[in-house]
């Protein structure tokens, strides 16, 4: 079991976007956030990245082990993001807006309860969430799903000595 299969976890991590995008977001977009924050090094792959070096030592590595594509990891992850924002919104952490599109943001308890998690994990996380906002949040849907394309396709190999 990992980190990403514990509902809790990952309904923290919707709660940390959300914080840091500081405006409502999409399913579709938030989805996205959250997913790269995770995996931060996926959008700033290049070795001359300027985000590199803040995502590396926020303690993000590319050399992590796992056991499955980017791609299926960001299939799995969009399996639970329906459910986890329909329990977040049932405990009042976040509020549901329509403006053309559906839209999530922090209700007051929600962004209290952001602020509380402590952890070095969240820190970590929060520094990767404002990257990936940063570098995201001006996309329009059609960029970004090609934004996220071209991060899910497999890392190239670098030659081994």
């Amino acid at each position: 079991m990992t980190p990403d299969d514990l509902s809790a976890f990952r309904r923290a991590r919707l709660l940390l976007v959300l914080a840091a995008a500081g405006e409502p977001v999409d399913a579709e977009r938030l989805g996205v956030y959250e997913f790269l924050a995770g995996q931060p090094l996926l959008l700033a792959r290049a070795d001359d990245d300027p985000d590199r070096t803040a995502l590396r030592l926020a303690g993000f590595d590319d050399r992590t082990v796992a056991y499955a594509s980017p791609a299926q990891r960001y299939v799995t992850a969009q399996l639970s993001l329906g459910r986890d924002l329909a329990a977040l919104v049932n405990r009042g952490l976040i509020a549901v807006t329509v403006a053309g599109r559906v839209k999530y943001a922090l209700t007051e308890e929600g962004t209290g309860m952001a602020g509380r998690f402590t952890a070095m994990y969240a820190q970590s996380y929060i520094t990767a969430v404002r990257i990936v906002v940063r570098r995201l949040r001006r996309l329009s849907g059609r960029k970004l799903r090609e934004n996220l394309r071209q991060c899910l396709l497999p890392v190239p190999v670098k030659d081994v000595p």
